[in-house]
């Protein structure tokens, strides 16, 4: 899709093609009909970046099994769950716009993108387990994870995820279970919604369009962009723009020359994954099974045996294993695209960020420098039985870490996820990483909050916000909304064909 329209002066532009790009665009154009959108992508297709199906591990993040997101315990001694809390609440308003996309008849087809999994948290040795026995406890106390199970018995798990199992020395380990995990493939997502809109009055969608510059106006913005088949230069102007351009977003940030983009900078980090496809292997896993964070890994590094569904084909993935990079793109990156971003208001953090993060320095070499058995030395931690012979390793995407100033202090590498946006209101960019995608209805939703204040003032533009994403404007996280939340819930997992009629919950 790389339709001949063109939309001049349009009141947006998106920059990417994304999940954030696609689902901001699909919000806007919903909440006001009249808006007139143009989104410039510099790949040959459409989500093909960050959102790619194989560039994400594709796990519909809702705190379930991320142990990262419960890293720590409390004064009390008990283990801290309020992120986790949070980002179930945020994945909650994904799965209600998806949702709400089927219903009305915006996207067909949800299989496509995303599909049941259950959800694992899965650790070994003592400490390990205490912990998730801990977590678990806190977790259960709640609403959003009263379904959870908890085992350490070798039988049961068998049958959860026979390859946590298989071959297993007597070491202690433990895991958790939720069975309404999913798996998704944000990139087909993504292309879902920008067709959508691309098919929209006053809206269009185009490819192997690279925007090159950045230039704010009396009433907007000026933005240059080359027209990669053609080599045609132009200019288009809009009232608002959105950079969600995965790691192109910091250079394009930068050349917008906003104040708030002063002292970001970026650091990349590679990653890539085992993969096997082999049938017997693959039918014998049905579950996304998150383990503890190696040491000095970044957030987006936390090891992982997944179930991943693309293009209707069921494959395993392990990994991620993360990679010393200087590009920030996968697709069409250059390897001067660190050094290009740095910039005198972004030195000295960028510098303190090395001199202060050596673990993480040499965590990055390490993992670079591996032989496949070291690999399989990692996945075999999950999976005993694991054959050499049935595993292959392939590129995974590359994340641009957000570096900014904090609490007075320089070069603190910011793992999740960063929006930015100018004082105006007229100009967003989005920075960072997980879990993004997974919560990309909640992050676009507050900039239309903060960049669209007026629009967003009338009633008319609040109800059909309401009827996209019922639980805009209440917090799911209190007791009191049990109920509500399960049938917004079960309403959003029945349009995403993820539960039946008669597994719905009672209210």
């Amino acid at each position: 899709m790389n339709n001949s329209k063109h939309i001049d002066n349009p009141d947006v532009i998106l920059i990417g093609s994304g999940i954030m790009s696609s689902n901001l665009g699909a919000l806007l154009k919903k909440v006001n009909p009249e808006f007139k959108i143009q989104l410039y992508e510099v790949t040959e297709g459409f989500g093909l970046e960050s959102s790619d199906g194989w560039n994400n591990a594709g796990t519909g993040h809702a705190g379930m099994c991320e142990l990262s997101y419960t890293p720590d315990r409390g004064p009390d001694g008990k283990v801290e769950v309020h992120k986790a809390f949070e980002i179930f609440e945020q994945f909650e308003q994904s799965k209600q716009f998806w949702g709400y996309a089927i219903r009305s008849g915006m996207i067909e087809n949800p299989s496509d993108f995303i599909n049941p999994v259950p959800h694992l948290s899965f650790v070994y040795g003592q400490d390990q387990v205490d912990f998730l026995r801990d977590r678990h406890e806190s977790l259960t106390k709640h609403h959003f994870f009263k379904d959870m199970e908890y085992t350490e018995d070798l039988e049961l798990m068998k049958k959860w995820a026979p390859l946590l199992v298989d071959d297993r020395d007597s070491t202690p380990i433990a895991a958790t279970k939720m069975d309404k995990g999913t798996d998704i493939n944000f990139g087909e997502a993504s292309r879902k919604l920008v067709d959508w809109l691309d098919k929209q009055p006053n809206c269009s969608a185009l490819s192997q369009h690279r925007v090159t510059d950045l230039d704010k106006t009396s009433d907007g913005w000026n933005v240059s962009i080359r027209d990669t088949q053609t080599g045609r230069s132009f200019t288009n102007q809009a009232k608002f723009v959105f950079i969600g351009a995965g790691g192109g977003s910091l250079p394009l940030l930068q050349k917008s020359g906003i104040q708030e983009s002063k002292g970001f900078g970026g650091f990349p980090i590679g990653g890539q994954w085992l993969i096997c496809e082999k049938p017997e292997v693959v039918e014998k896993h049905q579950a996304k099974v998150y383990g503890m964070s190696p040491g000095a890994a970044p957030t987006m590094a936390v090891p992982h045996l997944d179930t991943r569904i693309i293009d209707g084909k069921k494959a395993i993935l392990f990994g991620p294993y993360a990679s010393w990079t200087t590009k920030f793109l996968h697709n069409g990156g250059n390897f001067l695209d660190l050094p290009g971003s740095i910039k005198c208001d972004n030195l000295l953090s960028l510098l303190k960020v090395g001199a202060c993060n050596l673990p993480l320095v040499r965590y990055l070499i390490q993992q670079g420098t591996q032989s496949m058995e070291d690999r399989m030395r990692e996945l075999r931690n999950f999976y005993p039985g694991a054959q050499t012979k049935d595993w292959k390793l392939i590129d995974a995407g590359i994340r641009v870490q957000a570096i900014k100033k904090e609490d007075g202090d320089a070069g603190i590498v910011h793992f999740g996820t960063e929006v930015v946006t100018s004082a105006d209101k007229s100009i967003s960019a989005l920075l960072g990483a997980s879990p993004g995608a997974s919560v990309s209805v909640n992050i676009v939703l507050e900039v239309i909050l903060k960049c669209f204040s007026e629009m967003m003032s009338k009633e008319d533009a609040q109800a059909r916000l309401k009827e996209m994403i019922p639980s805009y404007n209440e917090s799911l996280i209190d007791e009191s909304m049990e109920n509500k939340r399960n049938e917004w819930s079960d309403q959003a997992e029945k349009s995403l064909q993820l539960i039946h009629e008669k597994n719905l919950s009672p209210c």
